[in-house]
């Protein structure tokens, strides 16, 4: 990363900082993690923005998008953790099978690496192991 690059991400993260403090000093140390569970909505509003009627082109259904989401992921190293497991908790609620998730993961093992695919793996498995016990089970 050049320094002029991270002079400008730490002067987004402050004033990012600054607006969350205008809207709310509380918000000030928030982070991501659970807000599916504090705004129930999200996931299915972010869905039908990315992935329905505004980006979605014809030629590609939601199941086969989010597995090709599943992918581009596992490429990346799965280093967006919250990203992968909502995208695969998409994609069984799209109609993708555990088994075909896990086949996209093994497939990008050959771009990506084996420790990327290890990964996302570890990833998938904790969430077939929450849509088990929730009874969400594709």
């Amino acid at each position: 990363m050049t320094d002029a690059f991270q002079k400008l991400f730490a002067q987004m993260l402050e004033q990012g900082q600054e607006m969350a403090r205008a809207f709310n000093p509380a918000l000030e140390t928030f982070t991501g993690a659970g807000l599916d569970r504090m705004w129930p909505t999200m996931s299915k509003d972010m869905m039908e923005m990315w992935f329905g009627k505004t980006f979605n082109r014809e030629g590609l259904d939601a199941k086969t998008r989010l597995l090709v989401t599943v992918a581009a992921l596992t490429v990346l190293g799965a280093q967006a953790d919250p990203q992968m497991r909502l995208t695969i908790r998409h994609a069984l609620e799209a109609g993708a099978t555990k088994r075909e998730i896990a086949e996209v993961i093994y497939q990008m093992s050959m771009f990506g690496g084996v420790p990327a695919m290890s990964r996302a793996l570890e990833i998938a498995q904790a969430v077939f192991d929450e849509a088990d016990k929730t009874g969400d089970d594709a």
